[in-house]
């Protein structure tokens, strides 16, 4: 892949909100068209749309089939779908329609980098809500992908934000079932998947902090024996098995540390634990990775906006940054040769 674009599959997500205007935006960008060959998956009259509300002219190929992209195409190319009259859009607001829409590109995406004819994917926001109107089964993202992609391996989703990243050992569940979803095992599981997926993306030997759970991180044990009883015996047992992991530490002030350089990442114990210290400190480049699949697939960390829809000021830093990770991480060995934290 050295010295080559990779060819990244571009999912329009949903088209109530700044979707178009975002995947529009990516294929104006100058920096963009010269980092990757760019495969939308979409409907011609949505990035249309999107185009008049950024304010660009696109410069592009339009296919109906995906067996019609040339095999090495030098500008970026629209599989348009004809999935979605502009119409049928109530902007601002989670439709049936629109979920079809985003649901339909992204499994072509997925389908597309599968059987190998894309080395990463990238999507703009989705909205839940609509998402789970068209897909009875949707959780989250990992949920389906790993349908789609027929997948039961270890995935994650991370957040990353310039070259700090955060992993998690919880996602999607109640707070109130945190605390007895950690383990040992959970957290070591998780540990090794950072690592990889940060090895994949060309750090050397990531350095990894692990949050605690508990105030001042149980503060001895006053505050909860987590710490004591099951995060530090897995951090120990991430030092035995190599990987160049630290703590627990305290979760108030670990992301004050990792962002003065003393840590690569920080693995927290639930969503929100690290979600929040990452978006404040910068949600307009903030990039989502789903890890753990055989090639990277990102989207920006911000969501559908709906609040700025059709006013044209959508930030483009975000959607930006996840084409540049996709291409980054396509760029190096695959997923499976990093996984062994003591092969560097």
């Amino acid at each position: 892949m050295a010295g080559s674009r990779p060819i990244i599959a571009l999912a329009m997500g949903d088209p109530a909100g700044i979707s178009p205007e975002l995947a529009a935006k990516l294929l104006s960008q100058a920096d963009i068209r010269s980092a990757a060959r760019i495969v939308v998956f979409g409907d011609l009259r949505v990035l249309d749309r999107g185009a008049a509300v950024a304010g660009v002219s696109l410069d592009i190929e339009t296919v109906s089939a995906e067996d019609q992209i040339p095999t090495d195409p030098t500008r970026p190319i629209l599989v348009d779908l004809k999935n979605l009259d502009p119409g049928d859009v109530t902007i601002g607001a989670a439709t049936l329609p629109g979920g079809r829409f985003a649901t339909e590109n992204f499994r072509r995406a997925l389908q597309f980098a599968a059987a190998g004819r894309a080395q990463g994917v990238v999507f703009t926001p989705f909205n839940k809500k609509a998402m789970r109107m068209a897909y009875a089964g949707y959780d989250d993202e990992i949920r389906f992908i790993a349908d789609v992609l027929k997948f039961d391996g270890p995935a994650r989703e991370f957040n990353v934000l310039d070259e700090l990243w955060n992993a998690r050992v919880t996602s999607h569940i109640p707070l109130s079932e945190v605390a007895s979803s950690i383990t040992p095992e959970a957290i070591l599981r998780n540990l090794a998947l950072a690592d990889a997926c940060m090895r994949a993306a060309g750090f050397e030997r990531p350095r990894i902090a692990v949050a605690g759970l508990n105030p001042h991180a149980g503060d001895g044990g006053n505050f909860g024996r987590e710490e004591i009883d099951v995060i530090e015996p897995a951090v120990q047992q991430g030092i035995e098995r190599g990987f160049a992991v630290a703590g627990p530490f305290p979760a108030d002030t670990v992301f004050v540390r990792a962002k003065r350089g003393d840590f690569d990442a920080v693995l927290t114990m639930y969503h929100d634990q690290g979600q929040i210290a990452m978006k404040l400190m910068g949600f307009d480049r903030g990039v989502t990775l789903v890890g753990g699949f055989p090639f990277p697939i990102c989207t920006p960390a911000h969501g559908t906006a709906y609040d700025i829809v059709g006013r044209g000021i959508a930030n483009i830093g975000a959607a930006r940054q996840a084409v540049l990770l996709a291409v980054r991480m396509a760029s190096q060995p695959h997923l499976d040769d990093a996984r062994d934290p003591t092969h560097a």
